[in-house]
Parts: structure tokens; C-alpha cells; sequence
């Protein structure tokens, strides 16, 4: 499984927005790569900010 794979799966499993670290923590990868991620999943539109460093699933 890809880290933008795990990313997204602690993502949809959560029922409210995570910050980066949080992510990290669930996937169990380094938050470097969390942040590389979400990088590359906002660009495809597969994720979204509600708020400031919260990240969620986009609908």
C-alpha cells in the first residue's frame, strides 16, 4: 500500500478532519511523507482543508 493509499484510507476511516501529525500517527508513516501526500492529493482533488492543516476526504 502506497503512503497516499494509507493517507486516504485514516482519512476516510475518521469522522472528522485531521491535521498531518495525527495522519502520521494512524498510518504509522513518517510525517514527511504524510505531508508529501497531501500535497500530491490536494492537487488531484482527492482531499480537501476545511480548516487550516485539517485535511478530510473530499465528497
Amino acid at each position: 500500500m502506497s503512503a497516499n493509499e494509507m493517507i486516504l484510507k485514516a482519512l476516510k476511516d475518521s469522522k472528522e478532519p485531521l491535521k498531518a501529525g495525527d495522519i502520521a500517527e494512524i498510518a504509522g508513516i513518517d510525517k514527511k511523507e504524510v505531508d508529501k501526500g497531501i500535497k500530491e492529493l490536494k492537487k488531484e482533488g482527492k482531499i480537501i482543508s476545511p480548516k487550516r492543516c485539517y485535511y478530510a476526504v473530499s465528497e
